[in-house]
């Protein structure tokens, strides 16, 4: 991917069937801990912790920075070697918070390169999240209206 436009924000990323979840949040709020409970199920491992974005023909393509990639910090065990897939378009950005809105009134974006994608906040820790997630997501491929 050209290099030039590319730039690494703090966020862990996966991919489900083919398209890019960012994970955003401060330190400590369950970006890699939600991810490892995406990828057990069945999700792949874009990034961990830093995302490099690229603009593309309208879209933002999700990928490892080099020096990261195929890493992923799993807390109490360390960094592990782990499977990732580069290059994802991204459809849904998700902001983790301790006390999300409980029935948001507005349909946020998120704004990054000038693309917007659907952005939901989520409490990242709580067991539910991977499946709010992937709901979310399911939604938006279908067609059936943002988050």
């Amino acid at each position: 991917m050209p290099e030039s436009n590319r730039q690494t924000i703090h966020a862990t990323s996966v991919a489900i069937d083919g398209r890019g979840l960012l994970i955003m949040g401060p330190s400590g709020a369950g970006k890699s801990d939600l991810a490892l409970r995406l990828i057990d199920r069945g999700a792949s491992l874009i990034s961990d912790d830093y995302t490099a974005v690229t603009p593309l023909n309208g879209t933002l393509l999700l990928s490892a920075p080099p020096n990261i990639a195929g890493k992923m910090e799993i807390r109490h065990l360390g960094i592990v070697d782990i499977a990732h897939i580069e290059d994802v378009p991204a459809a849904l950005a998700i902001t983790l918070e301790d006390s999300p809105a409980r029935m948001p009134e507005t349909t946020p974006t998120f704004m990054l390169a000038g693309i917007a994608l659907p952005l939901v906040a989520l409490a990242g820790k709580e067991p539910s999240a991977p499946i709010k997630a992937e709901w979310v997501l399911r939604r938006i491929l279908s067609g059936g209206g943002e988050p």
